[in-house]
């Protein structure tokens, strides 16, 4: 298989399918990106319309081939985004072979464990599809609970630092590669 088509399996968990976005998910990611508690914490813009939803998805989200939707297996609804940093993109600087992992999920759907589910099913595709030496993620420094997951996940805080005027941390995963 070549790298192309490595990028574009889905990565399955107990509860969850990491799938490439589709336009059609723009419904479903307009419900829980339009919500201030998520966009404040994930450092983006809160959605206004399902249409700047399926731009996202199409401009952001589709050409990035490490892009993934957090499909809940039990309704088949787009919950969250799980992926990786396009290279220049970083809040911190990597390490060579290293890539930053970005996340979040709807806020029904947080303290479910399904965000470390979803980020220990990304670790072993960044590890034995990609081939990465490490992984590196990034989080407001408010953001707790997204310190918890990369913690939960193996991660070891690096560095405190201020991404702009946000106060921020960085934390890296070797990957035994």
């Amino acid at each position: 298989m070549d790298d192309i088509q490595q990028t574009m399996q889905a990565i399955g968990t107990d509860r969850l399918l990491l799938r490439h976005w589709r336009e059609d998910d723009a419904e479903a990611l307009f419900k829980y990106a339009s919500d201030p508690r998520v966009s404040e914490l994930a450092m983006w813009p809160c959605h206004t319309s399902v249409e700047m939803s399926r731009e996202v998805i199409r401009e952001v989200f589709m050409p990035n081939p490490y892009s993934y939707a957090m499909i809940l297996k039990e309704t088949g609804e787009a919950i969250g985004c799980m992926g990786l940093v396009p290279a220049g993109s970083e809040h911190y600087k990597p390490l060579e072979g290293e890539m930053e992992v970005g996340y979040w999920v709807g806020h029904p759907y947080w303290n479910k464990g399904l965000t470390s589910e979803a980020l220990n099913g990304f670790i072993g595709y960044c590890r034995d599809v990609l081939h990465l030496g490490s992984l590196l993620i990034t989080t407001d420094d408010s953001n707790k609970a997204s310190q918890r997951v990369a913690v939960k996940c193996g991660f070891s805080p690096i560095a405190t630092y201020d991404y702009g005027s946000t106060p921020s941390r960085a934390f890296r995963l070797p990957l035994g590669v």
